[in-house]
């Protein structure tokens, strides 16, 4: 099992936010590189795995109420950054996710090969 944390996704990638189409791809180009150079800064490399079991948990970084759908979503350009990273693309994982009771402000992520 692997495990490694990323960084909180930015307001900007929450689904709800209204912005130019331009703007919101530089916010998801930046949080995909910081997500795969925070997971190669961890020692992550590639994968020899098929299919992939992933398991989120969104630290907050404060008590304000969350939705863990909108969470996911704002997730999605932070988790291509990873499957770049393990080259294991994104369609071949199986993906769990929970919304911790603490604050930290990160997403703790477990990752284990599947065999199905």
């Amino acid at each position: 099992m692997l495990t490694l944390t990323l960084p909180w996704p930015p307001s900007a990638l929450n689904p709800n936010q209204r912005q130019h189409w331009r703007q919101h791809a530089r916010h998801k180009a930046r949080f995909r590189a910081a997500c795969a150079l925070q997971a190669r800064a961890q020692g992550v490399g590639s994968l020899k795995a098929e299919k992939l079991a992933v398991r989120l948990s969104f630290v907050p970084p404060d008590r304000r109420r969350r939705d863990l759908d909108n969470l996911i979503a704002a997730m999605k350009s932070g988790l291509d950054g990873l499957a770049d990273v393990l080259g294991v693309d994104d369609s071949h994982w199986r993906l769990q996710a929970e919304l911790a009771d603490v604050v930290g402000g990160m997403v703790k992520v477990e990752v284990t090969t599947c065999q199905d």
